[in-house]
């Protein structure tokens, strides 16, 4: 992947992450360990009256972005600003570019 793609993948994790604070949402990036036979992925979660979102910070950023997407389109966005980027990603699952 060029750094270029890099770069705008890890501004789009930024962002995203910044609009789920916005919306009640805390996103932690983690390290999630594994074990042989298994893939823990991350994602949405409650705990103790919290709403968090887990992300394994070794993961690449294309799968941070949709870790956070699938949080983020289950939640009102209409008052949250968005880039054009952000919101393609939002809708109907779109890739991130």
């Amino acid at each position: 992947m060029s750094e270029n793609k890099t770069t705008r993948l890890l501004r789009l994790v930024d962002e995203l992450a910044e609009a789920a604070k916005r919306v009640g949402l805390e996103v932690r990036r983690e390290k999630i360990l594994r074990e042989v036979g298994y893939r823990a992925r991350g994602g949405a979660c409650r705990l103790r009256e919290k709403d968090l979102i887990i992300i394994d910070r070794e993961m690449p950023a294309a799968e941070q972005v949709e870790i956070i997407a699938e949080a983020l389109r289950e939640r009102d966005l209409e008052a949250v600003y968005l880039s054009p980027a952000a919101r393609r990603v939002l809708q109907a699952g779109g890739e991130p570019s």
